[in-house]
């Protein structure tokens, strides 16, 4: 089956899904599983464990997408049920590069070439923040595993780690030579990874 869902008045750049995270862990489990090189899970309670998660992300709105744009928007979507949005979130001055969820599928977080970046509420589009630190375009974002902290990769060759508590800069982290394009955070919260411009990986532990 495909539905078209419209409301933009430019192309998409970015889709995110509010289950993107717990997709992506499936049976894992950070907080008992960290620091092991290998680990091989009860089959029954690794399915026990990845529903729970994906239930408790889904119980209360099912499965959303946003969408951001080169029209300076972004869209929340409910996409099994209605073709049409259900908010239009503006505020960015510029394209919109990034849309995240949070892991627990709180908080919604987009970046964009304003040099900022934007937290929402991920139920109903609701504009919480706004982050600025950068002083160039902000390429991409990542949460941590707790939801608790952000990482974001600009144009400034600087990764910086924001409190979501505080809705404030934790820590500034230098050390690219140029551009930062990719930024991901590990599934047992250690690490940051980041690449750019500068033909250079770099790992950041927590």
């Amino acid at each position: 089956m495909c539905r078209t869902l419209e409301g933009h008045a430019h192309w998409v750049n970015t889709l995110a899904l509010n289950t993107d995270y717990v997709l992506k862990i499936g049976a894992f489990d950070p907080v008992k599983d960290a620091n092991k090189d290998t680990f091989v899970p009860d089959k029954k309670k690794s399915q026990e464990f990845a529903l729970a998660r994906f239930k408790k992300v889904t119980e209360s709105v099912g499965e959303r997408l946003v969408s951001g744009s080169d029209d300076f928007t972004l869209f929340l979507w409910d996409p099994e049920k209605d073709k049409k949005p259900l908010a239009r979130l503006t505020g960015h001055q510029q394209l919109v590069n990034d849309v995240k969820f949070s892991p627990d599928g709180r908080i919604l977080a987009s970046a964009s070439f304003d040099k900022s970046i934007r937290l929402w509420n991920a139920k109903t589009g609701k504009f919480i923040a706004t982050l600025r630190g950068h002083v160039q375009v902000v390429y991409m974002i990542s949460f941590s595993a707790d939801s608790r902290f952000m990482a974001s990769g600009s144009a400034d060759s600087t990764l910086k780690l924001w409190n979501l508590a505080t809705k404030k800069l934790e820590y500034d982290l230098p050390g690219h030579a140029d551009e930062v394009y990719a930024v991901d955070w590990s599934t047992d919260g250690l690490r940051v990874a980041s690449g750019g411009k500068d033909k250079v990986l770099r790992l950041w532990q927590n």
